[in-house]
Parts: structure tokens; sequence; C-alpha cells
């Protein structure tokens, strides 16, 4: 005995349906006879619409960039909060520690050694990046 799984039809119905459909699937053209359902091509009379491309406001916080604000937020996320003062040793133990991009670690290894840096603020300003200006 055959298994019909979760198949209510059965392989006779099934056939049916087929022989049934086989003929919308074969034509160039609509076939079905309410036009309610048939796709209207646009007509010539109708302006053509033209392609604006509308850019969305971005997120950039004033004084930044947008690869500032991502070199930023790839810090964030790979630092710890609790090394902070930290030195580049530190930093760099961190970005390892939380398997950070290359990028972010040749960028953070140019970073004079003996300076302590008290924030990810801090770390971008001296990778050269602006910083977001604080509101008053």
């Amino acid at each position: 005995m055959t298994d019909q799984g979760t198949n209510k039809t059965g392989f006779a119905r099934d056939d049916e349906l087929k022989k049934e459909m086989q003929g919308e699937l074969k034509a160039n053209r609509a076939v079905r006879a309410e036009e309610a359902f048939e796709l209207e091509p646009s007509g010539e009379d109708q302006p053509v619409a033209e392609v604006t491309r509308v850019v969305p406001q971005s997120g950039t916080p004033s004084g930044m960039t947008p690869e500032g604000v991502t070199l930023r937020s790839e810090l964030a996320r790979h630092l710890d909060r609790h090394i902070y003062p930290a030195r580049r040793s530190a930093l760099l133990g961190s970005l390892r520690r939380n398997h950070a991009p290359d990028v972010l670690l040749e960028r953070v290894s140019d970073l004079p050694a003996d300076e302590r840096y008290p924030n990810v603020q801090s770390v971008v300003r001296a990778l050269g990046y602006g910083v977001e200006d604080r509101r008053d």
C-alpha cells in the first residue's frame, strides 16, 4: 500500500486538476473569462512615470560622517566596556577577544601606545573621525 502523505485528493484527482490547468499553463494569453482578474497595461495617454530617488534622512549625527558612525558602532560592538580608560594594548586585546575584523585591528594598532582613551568617542577622535556634537 502506498502512502499518500497529506494529499487529501489522491492521485486520480491530481491528474484531473493537471488536465484542467494544462491550457492555462501553456497559453500565451489570458484564459480567464472575467475581466476583473486580468492585468491592464499602462495606457498611452498616461504620463510617463519618472523614477525619483528618495534618499531617506540618515541618522548621522551632526559632526560625524556615515563612515565615522559605522566605525564607532563597530568599535563599540567589539570593545569591552570595563577596559576604559584604556591604552592601545588593552583596546587591541579586547578587539582580539571579541573577534573584531582585521580592519579595526589595523586601525587601532596605528594609535599611539602611551595615550589613554576614556571612551569609544576618544578612540574614534584619535583615529581622525569627527564625533557627535554635544547638544546644549
